[in-house]
């Protein structure tokens, strides 16, 4: 792991352009040799977008493993280079980040998995405090880059899924902004199936029983590569209105809406190797399977 850090360190000083290319060079190879998340991802795209041909799902699958390649190589700018470079290659809209209108009141910040997502985190980190909930790494040094590269700028709380829940409402309360990533399967627990792409999906609650408990709002904030190796756009998007109101369970298909609607924006750029929909309903068998 101290190799591969420093290898992304090293090449973290390229130009933007040059780092992305080999990125999605790594990510071409990554298609054809990672078998098992090739096959996870493509039955993630015939779930959720039928209508497609198999050779248009394909075309999306391979891009999503250059680009997921591309994040991971074009981390290390966002852990190394300067506030400056950053500035350059981070285009906020509508711009500036809202800090006033997230510092102002609970916010938790509605951030989907698509591979840049790290970019929201560093561009919220260049103006503000906030807090997130992480996974912890296995290997400790990695886990202490990633810790120490996402908090470089301002303080940032993190915490772990075994640190439950109250300090996530503490921070809340003190009006440090949550940056939430809502949109994994983590089994039954403090989840309902709810619809994503039509298919049913065991999906957390918590974004809206975290604002009815809080009062806190939520504002989306999704990152996108920029056409042509040119950095990042970070796109702020409103408030919603009344939000979560009384009925959790349609709160929390309204999210899945909203995910859904900003993935066919970006869809070779949403994080399909994941087994969105590993938990099944009443014993329903897997989707994952492997037909020999």
């Amino acid at each position: 792991m101290k190799l591969l850090l420093g290898i992304m360190w090293l090449l973290h000083w390229l130009p933007l352009p040059v780092l992305g290319r080999f990125g999605d060079a790594v990510g071409s190879l990554l298609f054809l040799v990672m078998r098992s998340r090739r096959h996870i991802t493509l039955t993630n795209l015939r779930l959720c977008m039928p209508e497609l041909s198999e050779a248009e799902r394909i075309g999306i699958a391979r891009r999503h493993f250059q680009a997921y390649s591309r994040s991971v190589w074009e981390r290390g700018i966002l852990w190394w280079a300067s506030e400056e470079r950053l500035k350059r290659l981070i285009k906020v809209e509508p711009g500036p980040v809202p800090v006033e209108e997230m510092t102002s009141r609970p916010t938790i910040l509605l951030c989907p998995h698509f591979v840049c997502l790290d970019v929201a985190g560093a561009s919220i980190a260049m103006v503000t405090s906030a807090s997130s909930m992480y996974v912890q790494q296995k290997n400790a040094t990695f886990d202490k880059v990633l810790r120490a590269g996402r908090a470089r700028f301002q303080p940032v709380k993190l915490f772990t899924r075994q640190d439950g829940i109250k300090p996530i409402l503490r921070a809340l309360r003190d009006k440090l902004p949550y940056f939430m990533l809502p949109d994994m399967d983590f089994g039954e627990k403090d989840a309902e199936f709810v619809p994503f792409f039509g298919i049913e999906a065991a999906t957390l609650t918590a974004t809206a029983r975290i604002a009815a408990t809080t009062g806190a709002q939520v504002m989306p904030v999704i990152a996108t590569f920029l056409p042509d190796y040119q950095g990042w756009r970070v796109k702020f998007y409103p408030v919603w209105d009344n939000y979560p109101g009384p009925d959790m369970v349609a709160a929390t298909r309204r999210m899945n809406e909203f995910i859904e609607e900003r993935v066919r924006e970006a869809p070779a750029e949403y994080f399909w190797t994941h087994k969105r929909f590993k938990t099944r309903p009443n014993g329903e068998p897997s989707l994952y399977q492997r037909s020999e």
